[in-house]
């Protein structure tokens, strides 16, 4: 069978591999934000809040300017991430989550571009699209690590989508930096203690990462707290001399640590299209970063997914087993997904196996592509599955690299 949902025409507005808005267009109906409204401030007060507000970071001592943080009731992580294994023959376990009570490490965590506000750069005010996006990206870490997540003014979807129409760039991408940037000093003011972290972040977030890692942690005292670095579902390039992003090593084997895990991801059956935005090769013939979690994890090549049930933007669309609806928000699927690093003359990227058989009662493909007017833009890949089709993988990374980061502490200790 084929998998059931019901197609939503979304226009992916997110951020490109340079930070610049992206240039294709199409409806925007279901799932996307209504249009910006037009701006009626003067020139002159635009750009004197413009100066205002680029200029003031927000107050991270707040505990509403956090989505997860240790010290916040109720935060966006703190969700039920049990899932359901849905195994060829449609037959299902629920396996439930279970956070750490002493988690050895933190996640730090930049979410992507999500934010349906209707001016350039997004407020503090979180709504549902980022505590969503917050805890199917993000909230499956706590088996490892202590959550933190911050809330930052981020380019907005709805901006992107007025620039899409023939609007004016009006953003402070600056802006959305600081914010991220003050979040980060302020955890390790008040929170980090000497504690490993790892650095997660998923397009416009995973920039935010590469930003932040270099310009302002690697080659600081902070570098070495770095446990891991994984900037997903957004091009990063090694440096020409050494291919590592500064210090940072590709991860090659399980419980590595001081490296950096990076891919974007595309089914295998429809590689990357000459325009495509995600995994081009730069002029210079650098190479995008590609490290497979499915052997990272000591899987073999096989993806653990966490598939959600809403989808990116929260549709509630999607079923796994023909005529059934699953008890959980998540769904894995064993032995159906698996991946591979693929190089090519003009593109490094993941590729996607999806193997579904028509036959039984599971469904035989995923949701995972852009889709506008029933059409796949298939320059985007799966960008919006890019965490969740390896979640499962992800997650057993980190826990390896914990182990490490804690023995070698405890080593140096001892000394």
């Amino acid at each position: 069978m084929r998998l059931l949902s019901v197609t939503a025409l979304v226009s992916a507005l997110l951020i490109g591999a340079c930070g610049e808005p992206a240039d294709e267009t199409g409806d925007v109906e279901a799932a996307s934000p209504p249009p910006a409204e037009a701006d009626e401030t003067s020139d002159a007060d635009g750009e004197a809040a413009a100066d205002q507000t680029a200029t003031q970071a927000a107050d991270y001592n707040d505990m509403a300017n956090w989505l997860c943080h240790p010290g916040k009731e109720g935060d966006a992580c703190e969700k039920d991430l049990s899932y359901t294994v849905v195994q060829a023959d449609g037959s299902t376990e629920v396996k439930s989550f279970e956070p750490s009570e002493n988690p050895p490490i933190d996640c730090f965590y930049v979410y992507p571009t999500i934010s349906f506000d209707t001016t350039p750069n997004s407020d503090l005010e979180a709504g549902g699209e980022e505590n969503r996006v917050a805890a199917t990206q993000f909230g499956a870490f706590a088996e490892t690590c202590r959550l933190f997540a911050p809330v930052y003014r981020q380019v907005t979807l709805t901006h992107l989508q007025s620039l899409m129409r023939g609007g004016e760039y009006t953003a402070d991408a600056e802006l959305a930096y600081s914010d991220v940037k003050a979040a980060w000093d302020t955890y390790l003011d008040k929170e980090n203690n000497g504690r490993g972290v790892v650095l997660i972040g998923h397009s416009q977030g995973a920039r935010m990462i590469e930003q932040l890692l270099r310009q302002d942690v690697l080659g600081s005292p902070e570098e070495d707290l770095v446990v891991s670095a994984m900037p997903i579902g957004y091009t990063v390039y090694g440096d020409a001399e050494t291919g590592n992003l500064g210090s940072l090593e590709p991860c090659t084997t399980a419980g590595q640590t001081g490296c950096v895990i990076s891919y974007v991801s595309f089914r295998a059956d429809s590689p990357p299209p000459a325009e495509s935005r995600f995994g081009v090769n730069d002029p210079d013939g650098r190479r995008a970063l590609c490290i497979n979690p499915a052997e990272l994890s000591g899987d073999d090549g096989e993806l653990d997914a966490r598939l959600s049930r809403a989808g990116f933007f929260g549709l509630d669309n999607t079923s796994f087993i023909e005529g059934e609806t699953i008890e959980t928000d998540y769904a894995a699927l064993p032995g159906m997904l698996s991946a591979e690093c693929v190089e090519t003359d003009a593109h490094t990227y993941l590729a996607v196996q999806v193997d579904g058989d028509t036959a039984d009662p599971r469904a035989d493909d995923i949701v995972g592509d852009v889709v506008v007017e029933g059409e796949v833009l298939g320059d985007w890949g799966l960008h919006l599955i890019d965490m969740n089709v390896a979640m499962g993988n992800l997650v057993t990374i980190v826990g390896e690299q914990a182990d490490t980061w804690t023995a070698a502490q405890a080593a140096n200790e001892a000394e």
